[in-house]
């Protein structure tokens, strides 16, 4: 999990602030969802417009533009269902920087989904998520990109369980990171299974399985 903030670009200031019931009409929200709204998010600040018009990136179909916003905590976090709902309201790639007051002041973390677009609704993967920060954290340039694909990818790879490849598009890391997840899974599940395996036999089998998962999760990372 990495640690770090980065340092918007002042052309591309926004400053919007979004009422909830925005969310609920465009994003399909259910009760339970909208209750985590009520109880977890003081406030919605869509804070950064990233676009050609804004950094003289050029997008594509798969990122027109990417949004900045920022949540204001009304207590010790804001749950995943809240960001997915806030995604799925919005045709474009979306960072996430969530603030709250803790014990030693303001702090704040960056979080995001790799984001695909497509003719449906958009496709999200696992949500990944820097550690607590003080606000007044020192930010970090944008990572240089010739277009704001790259600009994407580059913004969410400190995030992520993967080195993002030479080459390598949104859509591509996107589904390797829900090979790894799948791994991952699929080792927990053989772990389990090994420390109550009774039989021999079996154990040296599931260690066998064991090892080539876990020798091909480290080929995804």
């Amino acid at each position: 999990m990495s640690d770090l903030l980065y340092r918007w670009p002042a052309a591309a200031e926004f400053g919007a602030r979004v009422p909830k019931e925005k969310v609920y009409e465009h994003g399909n929200v259910q009760a339970a969802v909208r209750e985590k709204f009520v109880s977890e998010v003081r406030r919605i600040t869509w804070a950064y417009k990233l676009a050609e018009a804004t950094i003289h990136l050029p997008g594509t179909d798969a990122v027109p533009e990417i949004q900045v916003f920022r949540i204001e905590a009304k207590g010790a976090d804001v749950s995943d269902p809240v960001l997915t709902a806030i995604d799925k309201a919005i045709p474009s790639p979306i960072v996430f920087e969530i603030t709250r007051h803790g014990g030693s002041g303001r702090e704040v973390r960056m979080v995001a989904a790799h984001k695909q677009l497509g003719s449906g609704a958009p496709q999200l993967s696992a949500y990944y998520s820097t550690g607590w920060q003080p606000a007044d954290t020192e930010r970090r340039l944008l990572p240089p990109a010739i277009a704001l694909p790259d600009l994407y990818t580059a913004l969410l790879e400190p995030l992520t369980p993967v080195a993002v490849r030479p080459g390598e598009d949104v859509s591509e890391v996107a589904a390797r990171l829900q090979t790894v997840r799948t791994l991952e899974r699929e080792i927990a599940a053989l772990e389990r299974k090994l420390r109550t395996e009774p039989q021999l036999n079996r154990k040296i089998e599931l260690r066998r399985t064991l090892k080539t998962k876990q020798a091909e999760l480290d080929s995804l990372r």
